[in-house]
């Protein structure tokens, strides 16, 4: 029987939520295209898989063959995305692909850095777009910086403070995605995407120290400080400087203190608690 469901293009496919969004579009029977430049990433991925990177135009058009829509993942650590991001969309819509989803930030603005100017260009250009606003990801503790730090340290580092952030697990944001590529009816609007309830980093510490029986506290740093260490860890010094800064925001503005409908709205199921994920991870 022939498929006649679209086909999904996944950016990033080997990442937090691209693996997520895939998942489900192939539990209910959507074909999917996994891209990225490492084969090897994507187990049991098979004739699915596509070498893609996105500062080499030549891996375009491949990747985009027979596509109708495309989940958009930024290059890594990329401060000017936009420009090789557009120029792919520019070839896609050139291509027929008809949907975006883009998965950006909720600290991140329309008119903001690193996503804004793909925002807006999906905004004033594709016929069918949405674009993912989710707050901090729960499985940073399970799966990242934070999970090597309680392990290490039996601590969590930011330079938040005291400020409150809508924790959101990127399963959700990965179902959001999956309404937001499946739909009939277009999205064309931004969702922020959060967890049920704000948490500050020392309140995380408190929840996770009970469900491991041991004590994990949230040790504050100095915005250089942080600045510093992820720059120690790797991360280029513009980046860095942009990604401890959003910590300002946090601790000052309460930027990242909001919850919203839109988990629930959009899939019908309530967002899962930083409980749920830190207890089934450890399971």
């Amino acid at each position: 029987m022939i498929n006649d469901k679209p086909l999904t293009l996944i950016t990033g496919a080997n990442g937090k939520t691209g693996s997520r969004v895939a998942a489900i579009l192939q539990k209910q029977k959507y074909p999917v295209r996994l891209a990225g430049r490492t084969k090897a990433s994507f187990t049991g991925s098979g004739d699915n898989y596509v070498y893609f990177d996105w500062y080499d135009s030549e891996t375009y058009a491949p990747a985009l063959k027979n596509v109708n829509q495309v989940y958009l993942v930024v290059p890594v650590m990329d401060m000017t995305p936009e420009d090789v991001m557009i120029p792919f969309i520019k070839e896609a819509l050139w291509s027929g692909v008809k949907r975006f989803v883009l998965l950006g930030s909720a600290s991140v603005n329309e008119d903001g850095p690193i996503f804004g100017k793909v925002h807006q260009y999906l905004k004033a250009h594709a016929p069918e777009w949405a674009v993912l606003q989710p707050s901090y990801f729960m499985e940073n503790f399970t799966e990242g910086p934070h999970w090597e730090t309680m392990k290490q340290f039996s601590k969590i580092y930011s330079a938040a403070g005291e400020g409150k952030i809508g924790f959101v697990s990127a399963d959700d944001i990965a179902a959001v995605a999956f309404r937001a590529l499946t739909d009939m009816v277009p999205h064309n609007t931004a969702h922020i995407i959060t967890g049920p309830e704000t948490l500050s980093y020392g309140q995380v510490a408190d929840i996770i120290s009970r469900i491991l029986d041991q004590s994990i506290q949230h040790e504050s740093l100095s915005d250089d400080e942080l600045r510093n260490s992820m720059i120690q860890a790797g991360m280029p010094e513009d980046y860095a400087t942009a990604l401890a800064g959003l910590d300002i925001f946090i601790r000052e503005e309460g930027r990242e203190d909001q919850v919203t409908d839109t988990v629930l709205r959009l899939t019908g199921n309530s967002p899962i608690s930083i409980s749920q994920v830190f207890n089934r991870f450890i399971q």
